[in-house]
């Protein structure tokens, strides 16, 4: 068998010739060429098994190359590599026809692996993929880190794709915004994306938030209301905080996964579910399994494909693109243009960022508001940080809270999450049921699941009381 044959198309002469090197030692002959032109001769006259070319070339860019050369030939495999790594060039990338994306810098070892699995792909499945339109040119998502590289491969082998996503992290790293990017640069981009955060709706609210209500179906309910998953129809639901979802809500969830359709509070028929799920995380679901706080099957439906975004301190390189981008968002909103100095983008560097790019920005937006100088040095810096170790969440008192005022933070988050569209309605009666059944369940826990002193401590009748415990589902062996 003859030596396959791979087109490398590289204007930068010393990588040309580092990656050639690497292809003859492992068996390949290399037909070298500096322009897009050169690459476009080769393959037309049938050279070359697999193709290996930069992003950036003299005469065109290669991805505006890619769909005429994969029309020419669509059975040539092509392994795209740039130095530009942003998310939208590994989404055009795949969605241009590519084999496999690799940003620069790469080890030369990996390239000659991916030519390898490019080769065995032809040989085994030999076949056209179809031509996509090239993407809208914004920037989702910034960053070029080593670690950020990571996630835009995988988005954008997801992107073409239904399957069921869980993306982890902490709080700030923009999960959210990763979610909307898999829905903007998917096939379901023409559809709705409907975004609910599980921790911000009550307990006795999630399954009407989710599959709606009839008419009729609990008190206030006066009208029949759709839910996020018909909203969604066609597009993503994004289920944010999906560890903070209760068990008995897992369980109707589990359901509609498993069986691709879902019942409407107080209704009968069943309704198809046609909707990409995309779920979100800062806790270890896999340790709330471990404890049982978390259905094991319900985990293993949501985790087809696990997507973890690093942390910012683990990507500090991006810092400065991310300041400069949240500099240049303040002033489109109308906020005067700052700029750091050396020493100010070193000090931002070496902070943890416990809040991560959510409290990086809410950083920059304070100096493009607070301060005059149009330039920020390190002193400002080191004070806005000390003020915001002071008054992170952390030290806060909970104690010092009382319970109305955690009953409307709750619900704060709850409005929030709703955005534009109304609640449900019986919305009153569901709140207090919401908070009926954990005080009667701690009352029984402190009794000892006495019911007659636990009636007394409450002001119940002890019938009262039964119903009560009937009504909640509140299961009386664990007070035992």
């Amino acid at each position: 068998m003859s030596e396959p044959v791979v087109l490398l198309c590289e204007d930068d002469a010393a990588i040309r010739t580092v990656v050639s090197r690497a292809l003859a030692r492992s068996g390949y002959r290399v037909r070298a060429t500096a322009s897009a032109s050169g690459l476009w001769d080769l393959a037309t006259r049938g050279e070359g098994d697999v193709v290996v070319t930069d992003v950036r070339l003299p005469d065109e860019d290669a991805l505006d190359l890619l769909p005429r050369l994969r029309r020419l030939r669509p059975d040539l495999p092509v392994v795209v590599m740039s130095a530009h790594n942003t998310l939208v060039t590994a989404v055009r990338a795949t969605a241009a026809g590519a084999f496999d994306y690799l940003p620069k810098p790469f080890d030369v070892e990996v390239l000659v692996a991916t030519v390898g699995r490019a080769l065995e792909r032809r040989r085994s499945e030999p076949k056209s993929l179809p031509e996509v339109e090239p993407e809208d040119q914004r920037l989702p998502i910034i960053g070029r880190s080593p670690a950020m590289q990571e996630v835009y491969r995988m988005l954008a082998r997801l992107v073409g794709t239904d399957l069921t996503v869980l993306i982890t992290g902490e709080s700030g790293t923009g999960k959210e915004l990763v979610a909307r990017a898999l829905h903007d640069f998917g096939k379901r981009r023409n559809g709705p994306f409907v975004a609910v955060n599980m921790a911000a709706i009550p307990r006795d609210l999630i399954e009407a938030e989710l599959f709606g209500h009839e008419k009729g179906a609990f008190t206030g309910a006066v009208a029949r209301r759709p839910g996020k998953f018909a909203q969604a129809e066609g597009g993503t639901l994004f289920l944010d905080e999906i560890g903070d979802m209760p068990l008995e809500a897992q369980t109707r969830l589990l359901r509609v996964l498993q069986q691709g359709e879902f019942v409407p509070v107080g209704g009968r028929d069943p309704i198809r579910a046609d909707v990409r799920i995309v779920a979100a995380s800062h806790r270890d679901l896999a340790s709330l399994v471990r404890d049982g706080l978390f259905r094991e099957d319900l985990f293993y439906r949501l985790n087809v494909v696990p997507l973890r975004l690093p942390p910012l301190r683990e990507r500090v390189e991006d810092i400065p693109a991310l300041v400069a981008h949240f500099f240049q968002k303040g002033v489109a909103e109308g906020l005067p243009f700052k700029s750091l100095t050396p020493a100010a983008m070193v000090r931002l560097k070496a902070y943890s960022w416990p809040g991560n790019v959510r409290e990086l920005e809410n950083l920059v937006r304070r100096l493009a508001v607070l301060y005059a100088e149009d330039t920020i040095d390190e002193a400002v810096i080191e004070a806005e940080l000390a003020r915001s170790a002071a008054a992170g969440p952390e030290r806060q008192d909970p104690a010092a809270e009382s319970l109305g005022e955690a009953v409307a933070r709750h619900l704060d988050r709850y409005f929030r999450a709703l955005g534009e569209a109304p609640p449900a309605s019986g919305i009153y009666h569901r709140i207090l049921h919401e908070v009926e059944r954990p005080l009667i369940e701690r009352v029984l826990r402190f009794t000892g699941g006495n019911q007659l002193r636990a009636a007394d401590i409450l002001g119940l009748n002890r019938n009262t009381l039964r119903k009560k415990i009937r009504e909640l589902e509140i299961h009386l062996p664990r007070f035992g």
